[in-house]
């Protein structure tokens, strides 16, 4: 049994089967039976909220929160970029990557950025959802794929035609009214579903349409964002459900694919339960970690009289991989009174300079990476 249909195609000099998701309802699953991890998930994620609630920057946590949810789901698709070179690249300095690499990454941040903002102004919409497409692929791998608009040709996933891949989803003249049917479920106040699993089920629909030629995974993580904080679960975006989807990408795969030729809800529904609740743990853990390397470096400097030193320290925070023009020019303070504040700070082994040379240097603020960075070593 299947959750949805085949659809006999003929196109690309062959016949092959295209797959049609069914309509979702409450009846697909037994909700009682997820009412244990669905308190947990809950919990989960009301101790974000109330973590965020102690932090004294919040904006500091949502601004790297956000990058290495997007350097995560980017990494699921394949870039090989790490954290450090998305700081790099940021900072105008050269990342140890092609520069298209992180430039996906840097999309995928604006994308998320673009949609979060927009659910303030626009209700939750296939409007919106193509308008992020755009920004997603804007000038990168893809953009000549029409971005910001659902396909109107046949895609498909893994094999060189449809006739061999993995995956085929519905014919172009499918996408239209399926998503037109996934927003208006989002939009079903009465669904008889909770928040949580109604976010688990669009995903797996947005994911089986696939309505775009590229970049359907980024979009169908990044949805999982946008509705947490959308319906309000999540004050803030500061969950990286990636960093879980990741490191089970397999996993991941294998259920999205057996929902869709079994009709399995019930894994998936567990799985993506579980995965909310991993990233919570995760993120509660590194968020104390990186709160505890904050105050203990900020007590180091506390006793300074330089006010420089801790201004230069509260730019590291933000970028931690940097240079001193970058430094200079974002404080408006001159170049050497910024060496003076690094050598400073280096003494204090808060700083390392990593070029070794006697120009260009680079400074990294290594504890704060290393604590942001676990989980993000490229595939």
């Amino acid at each position: 049994m299947t959750f949805g249909s085949f659809k006999e195609i003929s196109g690309h000099g062959e016949s092959y089967k295209c797959y049609v998701p069914g309509h979702l309802t409450k009846n697909l699953i037994d909700i009682s039976k997820f009412q244990g991890l669905l308190d947990q998930a809950n919990q989960a994620l009301g101790r974000i909220d109330a973590l965020s609630e102690f932090i004294p920057d919040i904006t500091l946590f949502i601004y790297l929160y956000v990058r290495k949810e997007a350097l995560l789901s980017s990494q699921i698709e394949g870039t090989q970029s790490s954290l450090a070179d998305l700081f790099m690249f940021e900072n105008n300095l050269s990342p140890s990557v092609a520069a298209s690499d992180v430039e996906e990454v840097t999309n995928y941040v604006n994308a998320i950025n673009y949609g979060l903002k927009r659910i303030q102004e626009l209700p939750f919409s296939l409007r919106l959802i193509k308008e992020i497409h755009k920004v997603l692929m804007k000038g990168v791998r893809g953009q000549d794929k029409n971005p910001g608009e659902f396909r109107i040709s046949q895609n498909w996933i893994g094999g060189s035609r449809p006739g061999n891949a993995l995956y085929v989803p519905p014919s172009p003249d499918l996408v239209i009214p399926l998503m037109g049917d996934l927003e208006k479920f989002i939009h079903l106040e009465d669904a008889g579903l909770p928040a949580l699993i109604k976010i688990a089920f669009t995903h797996v629909q947005f994911e089986s349409i696939h309505p775009f030629l590229d970049g359907n995974g980024r979009i169908g993580r990044l949805l999982v964002t946008l509705l947490l904080c959308n319906w309000k679960i999540l004050k803030h975006p500061v969950l990286y459900i990636s960093y879980f989807l990741k490191a089970e990408r397999q996993k991941y795969y294998d259920l999205l694919q057996k929902l869709r030729m079994e009709n399995d809800w019930d894994s998936w529904i567990s799985f993506f339960l579980k995965g909310i609740i991993e990233s919570c743990q995760d993120e509660i853990f590194a968020t104390k970690r990186l709160l505890k390397t904050l105050q203990e470096d900020t007590q180091k400097i506390s006793s300074l009289r330089s006010g420089a030193v801790r201004d230069v320290f509260d730019h590291l925070k933000k970028h931690p991989v940097t240079n001193i023009p970058t430094i200079s020019a974002h404080l408006k303070i001159t170049q050497h009174t910024v060496l003076s504040a690094l050598n400073k700070l280096e003494e204090m082994n808060i700083v390392r300079e990593i070029t070794g040379k006697q120009r260009g240097k680079i400074y990294t603020y290594d504890k704060y990476i290393h604590i942001l960075s676990e989980g993000t070593e490229p595939l």
